[in-house]
């Protein structure tokens, strides 16, 4: 919890952009004055978002740095759109966000070579990162409200799943303390247990029994290694589509896939995870010519409105480093995806 930072209103106001005859969700969206203690005294802010703007769960999966940018791009953007009837604000409370730049540092200035840097960063998302995402999103569903995380890598779904399931759990709301996960994703998510970091969070939170069921949408088929494929095929608690069988192939429609899955894991408390690499054209870091459309993300975010047992969102990766076009449409698809999830669910 030393690396929160909690949100002032001023901040917010600071970076809304007030217009007369207008009203922005900035001037709508609440802050918590006195930590996450004061959860409750907010009882008709269904949503609490958070961001982790950090890129060493993607550092440790061989990846590159920009996710730890976006956070702050969403927020400009989000703060900046119009206050409705359909979504006035005030149903979120934007929290704050951790600050790992330290960890970062120490990581980039103490390594020796690439495979120690990677060691560092695995160690650093299992010993600091797990530990710090699990305990505000503990806070948050102890609370009774639904946790939305703007990542960071996918890497923090596991400490998301985790943390539902264990808290579903305990306050009875689950015969056990597990739940289901579905992710639209180009990725699947389950390398080896080879150490925490942005490819695993999947096989580590199934292995360890947090999460029972996983439907995953969008998977394309050059992007995952076979093994991998295998792995998810083999598993009987495991459903997917691919890409290529939606869209190439045409087996089936995006709509379809989406019910088939939902169908699957409706049975628990269900975690959202949404990769942003899988949306095209969205500014993110993939470098895949294909991908769902802007217009597919959100019907997906809109499709889980259907279900009441929707218990958290995590919308994760995105690369946006100074701001520019690319940055500022991938902020705000962003924040278009959270007004839909929250007018979804209201």
């Amino acid at each position: 919890m030393s690396r929160f930072h909690f949100y002032t209103k001023k901040e917010l106001l600071d970076h809304t952009r007030i217009r007369r005859y207008e009203t922005k969700l900035g001037e709508r969206a609440q802050i918590l004055k006195n930590g996450l203690s004061s959860l409750s005294a907010h009882p008709e802010a269904r949503f609490v978002c958070i961001g982790v703007p950090e890129c060493i769960g993607v550092l440790g999966d061989h990846g590159t740095k920009g996710a730890e940018h976006t956070w702050f791009h969403f927020v400009n953007a989000f703060l900046n759109l119009q206050s409705s009837d359909a979504c006035s604000g005030s149903e979120v409370i934007l929290a704050g966000y951790f600050d790992f730049s330290d960890v970062q540092q120490v990581i980039d200035h103490h390594h020796m070579n690439t495979e120690e840097k990677i060691d560092a960063c695995r160690h650093a998302v299992a010993n600091i990162i797990d530990e710090e995402v699990e305990s505000v999103v503990k806070a948050i569903i102890a609370s009774g409200k639904i946790p939305i995380v703007v990542g960071g890598g996918h890497n923090n779904a596991y400490p998301i799943i985790k943390s539902a399931a264990k808290n579903l759990y305990k306050a009875g709301k689950t015969k056990r303390p597990m739940i289901n996960a579905i992710n639209l994703s180009s990725f699947g998510g389950y390398r080896i247990m080879e150490g925490r970091h942005n490819g695993n969070a999947i096989r580590y939170a199934m292995e360890e029994s947090y999460l029972h069921r996983y439907a995953v949408i969008g998977l394309q088929e050059n992007n995952n290694p076979q093994s991998m494929m295998d792995d998810l095929y083999s598993n009987v608690n495991i459903h997917y589509h691919t890409y290529e069988e939606i869209f190439v192939d045409e087996r089936l429609n995006f709509v379809q896939s989406l019910a088939q899955s939902f169908a699957f894991i409706d049975d628990e408390p269900i975690a959202v995870d949404l990769d942003l690499d899988a949306v095209n054209h969205s500014g993110s870091m993939s470098t895949h010519p294909g991908g769902v459309s802007v217009d597919q993300a959100r019907q997906f975010i809109r499709f889980c409105g259907n279900y009441s047992n929707i218990c958290s969102l995590h919308i994760c990766k995105g690369s946006s480093g100074q701001l520019h076009a690319e940055s500022q449409q991938l902020a705000t698809l962003i924040g278009l995806l959270i007004t839909d999830f929250v007018k979804s669910k209201i």
